[in-house]
């Protein structure tokens, strides 16, 4: 795999077109879901369209996500604060066919991904004070696709106690994930492949076709 940085804004333009048509690490738990679930069929013939027409799927946005991002500044500058932490924004990484959107990077060894979270959900956070399930294929592909040794999950809520999880690299999940996600790929392309010839008569119809011709004539 070849790692690339891409220092786009995320949500620019250039930065919907660098993770076009890839799975990247957010939704890698849909990726790795067993089975043939709707979900996992819904990403694939998304991403499937993204490669035939070039054209990323439109972003959604609206007050509780605007907002969703101030708090995450407010949780990114509390948390390099806190650990006196030497983080770098940066908007993509690529790695092969796959993809992801650090929060930050921190210093040369790991990462950051920023949750925030109601009060209620904040509280059982820290009760539990370790990374949510639902969150570990997201960071260890991270970490994965970034080619580091450690991110730091936190999830934030304004005046509640600020809950930072460090997650090392998990190599035999990684070996899984990385299965799962070739296997994905393959899938895809193999879907890409049939509706790009959807209206292209195949061989066997071709030879029926010629066939046809060399009688009549």
């Amino acid at each position: 795999m070849t790692m690339q940085i891409f220092d786009f804004e995320q949500g620019s333009d250039e930065w919907m077109h660098v993770r076009c048509g890839i799975p990247t690490a957010s939704k890698f738990a849909t990726v790795m879901a067993k089975g043939e679930g709707k979900t996992r069929s819904k990403y694939m013939r998304q991403l499937a369209g993204e490669i035939i027409t070039g054209e990323p799927m439109e972003s959604f946005s609206n007050g509780h996500m605007d907002r969703g991002k101030e708090m995450e500044d407010e949780a990114r500058e509390t948390y390099a604060f806190i650990n006196d932490a030497d983080i770098r924004r940066v908007g993509f990484i690529r790695n092969g066919k796959k993809g992801a959107s650090p929060d930050s990077l921190v210093g040369k060894e790991g990462g950051l991904e920023i949750k925030t979270a109601l009060p209620d959900i904040q509280i059982e956070r820290l009760i539990a004070g370790k990374l949510p399930p639902e969150h570990v294929a997201q960071v260890q592909g991270s970490i994965w696709l970034s080619e580091r040794v450690f991110w730091d999950f936190v999830s934030y809520w304004p005046k509640l106690p600020l809950l930072t999880v460090r997650v090392f690299r998990d190599d035999a999940y990684i070996r899984n994930m990385a299965s799962e996600i070739d296997r994905f790929n393959d899938e895809l392309d193999e879907l890409v492949e049939r509706i790009r010839n959807y209206d292209k008569p195949s061989a066997v119809l071709k030879d029926q076709l010629r066939q046809s011709v060399l009688l009549a004539g």
